[in-house]
C-alpha cells in the first residue's frame, strides 16, 4: 500500500483543452496543465498494488473526516518524478460514518463510453471495482480497520512542488 498526504494547494496535473479549460472527459485535442488541489483542508490518499482504485479520505477544516472518496483508476505506476495513472471517471462517495454510498460521475463515464474512450465492458469492470472498494471500506479492511478521523499531518511538512520537466514525456516513462 502507498499512502499520500495531499495538502490543500498542492499542484498536480489535469487535462485541459486548447483554451486551457479543465476537461472531465478528454477531447480530441488536449494537454496536461498544472492544477491546484482544491480540497477544503487536506486529504489522505491510499493506493493498493495492482488494484484499479484509490481511496481518498477527505478532511474538512478544521480537520474533521468528511468522506471516503473512491477514485476508480489504473493502478499507480511509479515514474522518475512521481506516479502516473489514468482516471476511469466513475467515482464512489462514502460518508465518514460509512452509513451509505453512492456513485458519482456516472454521466461522465456514459459520455466516455459513447465517445469510444472506454468500452461498455470496461465500464462494467469499473463498476465491479467500485463495489469492491466499497466493501474494502465498509468491511473495515486494512487500512480502514482503524479510525483515521483524528489523523493530522505533521505541521512541519511543506507543500511539495512539481519538478522541472514534469511535462516531458521522457521523464514520465518508466
Amino acid at each position: 500500500m502507498t499512502m499520500f498526504h495531499v495538502p490543500n494547494g498542492i499542484l498536480g496535473v489535469k487535462p485541459v483543452d486548447e483554451d486551457g479549460h479543465y476537461l472531465k472527459v478528454y477531447a480530441d485535442t488536449w494537454r496536461l496543465a498544472e492544477a491546484p488541489w482544491d480540497a477544503p483542508d487536506f486529504a489522505l490518499s491510499f493506493a493498493f498494488p495492482d488494484t484499479p482504485y484509490g481511496i481518498i479520505l477527505g478532511y474538512e477544516a478544521p480537520g474533521e473526516l468528511r468522506d471516503y472518496y473512491v477514485n476508480l483508476q489504473t493502478p499507480l505506476r511509479r515514474t522518475p518524478i512521481g506516479f502516473d495513472y489514468t482516471d476511469h471517471l466513475l467515482d464512489v462517495v462514502i460518508p465518514a460514518d460509512r452509513s451509505s454510498w453512492r456513485w458519482k460521475d456516472e454521466d461522465e463515464l456514459a459520455e466516455a463510453v459513447h465517445r469510444g474512450l472506454f468500452t461498455a465492458q470496461e465500464a462494467a469492470s469499473f463498476r465491479h471495482w467500485g463495489e469492491r472498494a466499497v466493501e474494502h471500506v465498509l468491511l473495515g479492511q486494512p487500512p480502514f480497520d482503524r479510525d483515521w478521523s483524528s489523523w493530522r499531518p505533521d505541521p512541519s511538512w511543506g507543500i511539495p512542488v512539481l519538478p522541472d520537466g514534469w511535462d516531458s514525456v521522457g521523464l514520465r516513462s518508466s
